[in-house]
């Protein structure tokens, strides 16, 4: 995605030379009331009769039994499935449950408990079945950087209440450490991250975050990886923010396709294989959402913008022909393509700017074309992400008129990020249109999100832009919305916002903490909370990240399997907040380590195994 700052001259990279922000005050608010809970609940890649429940435990146990329930009304009073389940440090202590046996076109709410207290519960549906699946309502979203500010975007969707579903098309977090890509708020860890202990903490704090907790605990999600996942302008062999000195980057990138496997609510198609992420999902007669990977599994490095080469692929040939194969044998109206870079070419004067969208790889996208054209495969509408920025396109064919839309293979719609900085572009949106004249919407600033609302006669895209990202704020616009008809292959101009169908709006999930209390009793405030140790198993460090109350001083202490104190570490009186430490052990050989934090009184521990090199 930077290609296009460098091929445009744009903004130069952010750095922050002069030291770290101030502490994010939102931080400082963990709820110890969601013990063992901390992280919240999910859901996602619902199918008509299942959907993928996740929650992670933060426990003091080696292993830990979680029970789940599901249910059809928020008190949990009429449970339809119930199990259980056991998590490790194997899976970060992550807890993934396939619920199955489930209605079609569902509201369920579902919760965990485990050591004798329960989650917060959360909201989920499962998809339509059949004909005349009448209508249906999506967000769509990409492009969190925390670093760059708040999640208000996140905060809005939730408050909303009239989507079916949650579309992340990737850069759901950034690899990037403190000051390197944003300076609003800061990181754990604090460095870039590079090894899967690294991608496992960046996870774990994002999903502190109240208000991606809070969207993740009304919806489902349909995600995907982009490139920061693993590090900017990733292929399959390499990432421009990957160098020698970083180490192999097949291990890098394995870690952090784990990491995402375990903190995200997805199924995967085939659980050996963690690497394939593309999939499909399919909405009755209405809607074929096929979820892509222009990332990490076929794509080809970026080698310039006009390279016409047959051979050269984004999606590499497996996926291309699960993608075609699943299109022409669909019965449904619409073709979604939920996928990564812009899609729909962007030149100037002529020239194609970004090696890194489709403009890279010209080829496989006329094929891709060409194969809607020749089987008509009607309506194909082009999710995308990335880019940071707003955009409304046609797909141009060879011969394509703008006045009218003929010869175009199909619409995309582009949301910008929730948070990441948008890109100074020194061409006015006017221009860009005048020199691409498929593009009918560009926004070149703000930040917000995508609402897609389709049914049987068209599908339209509404784009709402919250405020500011420098502090939490409830302030959203609506701007634009642009539609395309059945058939049409084109995108008009809509009259207004969409209006939600009343299908779409159901009760959302309590959204204080538990409120039954029947089970278990819950923990005071305390002055230290050990969040998480990473690596686990550690060859020679331990990193913690921990929560501390502020002005009372923190202890970490590592004992030997026998008791003995091997190491002690005053970690001064921290301000209030998430913190993170890195506790280097050299010279101690493999076997069980236990981890002591202390402060005020209270002592949190975990247990740690300790392995040769």
């Amino acid at each position: 995605m930077r290609t296009l700052l460098i091929v445009l001259a744009l903004l130069p990279f952010l750095a922050n030379a002069q030291g770290l922000p101030p502490m994010d005050p939102m931080r400082s608010n963990l709820d110890s009331t969601l013990v063992p809970f901390y992280h919240g609940v999910a859901s996602g890649d619902p199918e008509a009769d299942r959907v993928m429940i996740w929650t992670r435990v933060t426990t003091e146990e080696p292993s830990v039994e979680v029970l789940w329930r599901v249910a059809l009304d928020t008190a949990m009073t009429d449970v339809v499935a119930t199990g259980t389940t056991v998590t490790d440090a194997d899976a970060d202590f992550t807890v993934r449950v396939d619920v199955t046996g489930l209605q079609p076109f569902t509201f369920y709410y579902y919760e965990f408990e485990a050591e004798g207290l329960r989650s917060i519960r959360g909201r989920t549906r499962t998809l339509p079945t059949g004909v005349g699946v009448d209508s249906l309502r999506f967000a769509v979203v990409s492009c969190s950087n925390y670093a760059h500010g708040y999640f208000n975007a996140y905060e809005r969707i939730t408050a909303r209440n009239d989507v079916f579903a949650v579309i992340h098309l990737g850069d759901y977090i950034y690899e990037y450490g403190d000051g390197e890509f944003g300076n609003a708020r800061t990181l754990d860890p604090a460095y870039e991250i590079l090894t899967l202990a690294d991608y496992r903490m960046r996870h774990s704090h994002y999903k502190l975050d109240p208000d991606l907790m809070r969207l993740h605990q009304q919806y489902p999600f349909f995600s995907v990886w982009d490139d920061h996942e693993t590090a900017n302008d990733a292929w399959m062999g390499g990432a421009e923010n990957h160098d020698a000195g970083e180490g192999d980057w097949f291990v890098r990138k394995s870690a952090g396709v784990r990491a995402y496997a375990e903190w995200m609510p997805l199924r995967l198609p085939d659980p050996q294989d963690t690497a394939r992420i593309y999939r499909r999902f399919e909405f009755g007669d209405l809607i074929d959402l096929h979820m892509l990977d222009t990332r990490l599994i076929g794509r080809e490095e970026q080698d310039g913008v006009n390279n016409n080469s047959q051979q050269r692929t984004l999606l590499g040939p497996q996926q291309f022909d699960w993608l075609t194969a699943g299109m022409s044998a669909s019965n449904a109206r619409w073709q979604f393509l939920g996928q990564q870079v812009m899609m729909a070419p962007l030149r100037a004067f002529g020239v194609p700017v970004n090696a890194d969208q489709w403009d890279g790889y010209p080829a496989e996208r006329g094929l891709i074309y060409d194969h809607v054209i020749n089987n008509n495969i009607r309506n194909m509408v082009v999710l995308t992400g990335d880019i940071h920025t707003s955009w409304a396109n046609d797909l141009p064919r060879s011969g394509y008129v703008a006045s009218t839309g003929a010869n175009s293979a199909g619409v995309e719609f582009v949301t910008t990020s929730v948070t990441s900085t948008s890109f100074n572009i020194p061409i006015p949106p006017t221009l860009i249109q005048v020199l691409n004249d498929h593009m009918k919407y560009v926004d070149l600033t703000r930040r917000g999100y995508l609402i897609l609302d389709a049914n049987q006669q068209r599908v339209q895209g509404d784009w709402y832009y919250v405020n500011t990202v420098d502090q939490p704020s409830t302030v959203e616009t609506f701007a634009t919305a642009r539609q395309t008809l059945d058939m049409s292959r084109r995108l008009t101009t809509a009259s207004g916002p969409s209006v939600a169908s009343p299908t779409m709006i159901g009760v959302q999930a309590p959204l204080p903490p538990r409120t039954d209390l029947s089970v278990g009793v819950h923990s005071p405030a305390k002055d230290v909370l050990l969040v998480g140790a990473f690596p686990n198993p550690f060859l020679d460090h331990v990193d913690m990240q921990y929560f501390a109350r502020g002005g009372v001083e923190v202890v970490a202490q590592l004992f030997d399997a026998s008791g003995k104190l091997v190491q002690e570490r005053s970690l001064g009186s921290p301000q209030a907040g998430i913190h993170q430490y890195r506790m280097y052990t050299p010279g101690l050989g493999s076997g069980s380590y236990v981890l002591r934090m202390i402060s005020g009184g209270v002592i949190m521990s975990s247990r740690l195994i300790k392995v040769d090199q």
